[in-house]
């Protein structure tokens, strides 16, 4: 089980693109120097001319991040094929590959498109495909590319007849994974002999391979409550059935690699121990957990239901996230008015959170203001007995990385408070 690849000349090349007004929070004192100078500059994001509100990555964090997942991953005997949509960055793909991933994750053609320019060489696209000039262009990488390993999903005969009828006569079939869905879920077959169904059909296109099955137990759970786990723990038992039962059809024969994928960033740990079950030994399964969220974490969400910080003995992840804004105007004593907003910040898995107030370059903690709403270009801090000014600045975790990454092109990684590296995004 080898990593993907990736063209890292094309990654390194980031660094020298040149920084402009196209980039949010950064000095004006940075434009027309390449994004490779500046991080050599090792400028302060308080006393170097950053302006907020800007979102940066704590360096120490991250790198904890990607150890911790790989080392769960070797203990655990699964692959790991992070979801790549989360960061959409080709800098923190090299990382994770560099980290053990076997494989990136897309979610769309457009991010596959993304993938490809930067040579990531195995992609899963865990979704439907059936988009005829999305198919046509994927069908001339694959030719075009040997070492290119690409799977798909399909959960109708309906798919997979929309996949044959664009692909016509492929130089290289397309590896397809079914789906299994469950009522109530997101995408995929409704039952085992709708699945079955789907990879007879699959197995009779001249333009598709079948090499295993899919899903995602995310969309069926939200929190780390019992009847949760019971409902994921559930779904998982029908995922290995439907393996099973394809096995048993003689669908696999030939095969010497299976894949069965299923995983969030919420189940992770469930999902690894039901696909990590002893398989019959004529089915080579390879069992893949597909996490994104693990790279940054965060202070909401994931932090309250990540695997790592509700399992007794494990490390759990940091936040590697923090946006800082500073104080515009306070109305009244309980009220301040922060530069950040909708445009900025995530907010749909729960608003900002103060952690933290900056003020003549001395740091404290926050410990009684929160967030009480956000507009597209402010944020509405409460105040009680924080001691906070207009000019201050707050810094505020962030909860669900996957719409933060988005509304920013360029972010600083920082060590303290010392810019080291910079992220580049491609949304």
């Amino acid at each position: 089980m080898h990593s993907a690849s990736i063209d890292r000349t094309a990654v390194a090349a980031l660094r020298a693109e040149r920084i402009d007004w196209r980039f949010k929070g950064l000095p004006s004192t940075t434009f027309g120097a390449t994004v490779g100078e500046v991080a050599d500059r090792r400028l302060d994001l308080f006393t170097d001319g950053f302006i907020g509100p800007l979102v940066v990555l704590d360096a120490a964090a991250l790198e904890h991040n990607l150890a911790t997942m790989e080392s769960w991953c070797e203990r655990h005997g699964v692959a790991l094929a992070p979801h790549g949509k989360t960061t959409m960055s080709p800098q923190l793909f090299t990382r994770q590959l560099d980290h053990g991933a076997w494989a990136i994750t897309a979610a769309n053609a457009s991010q596959l498109r993304v993938y490809r320019a930067f040579g990531v060489s195995r992609v899963l696209l865990a979704n439907e495909l059936v988009d005829p000039a999305a198919l046509r262009w994927l069908a001339d990488e694959l030719a075009a590319d040997p070492a290119f390993e690409f799977i798909c999903w399909a959960d109708s005969v309906a798919v997979v007849e929309a996949m044959t009828e664009a692909l016509g006569d492929p130089a290289r079939p397309v590896d397809v994974l079914v789906e299994l869905g469950a009522t109530g879920g997101r995408t995929g077959a409704r039952d085992a002999d709708t699945a079955s169904a789907v990879a007879r059909a699959i197995a009779e296109s001249p333009a598709l391979r079948l090499v295993g099955v899919g899903g995602y137990e995310g969309a069926l759970a939200h929190d780390s409550s019992e009847q949760s786990k019971s409902t994921v723990d559930a779904y998982l038992e029908a995922v290995r059935d439907l393996a099973l039962r394809l096995h048993g059809e003689g669908r696999f024969d030939g095969l010497d690699r299976v894949v069965v994928t299923v995983g969030g960033s919420a189940y992770f740990d469930q999902v690894a121990a039901a696909l990590t079950r002893p398989w019959p030994s004529d089915l080579p399964v390879l069992p893949v957990v597909r996490s994104g969220a693990y790279v940054t974490h965060d202070d909401g969400f994931y932090r309250g239901i990540s695997p790592l910080g509700r399992t007794e003995g494990e490390q759990p992840f940091r936040s590697a996230l923090r946006a800082w804004a500073q104080v515009t105007s306070k109305p009244q004593d309980d009220l301040a008015l922060l530069t950040i907003g909708k445009r900025d910040a995530s907010f749909d898995e729960g608003l900002p959170e103060p952690q933290v107030v900056r003020s003549g370059g001395v740091e404290r903690p926050l410990t009684s203001t929160s967030v009480t709403a956000l507009n597209d270009q402010h944020a509405f801090l409460a105040l009680t007995e924080d001691g906070v000014e207009v000019g201050d600045w707050i810094g505020l975790g962030l909860s669900h990385p996957c719409t933060v990454f988005d509304k920013w092109q360029l972010i600083p990684v920082v060590d303290g408070t010392t810019v080291v590296d910079f992220i580049r995004t491609f949304f």
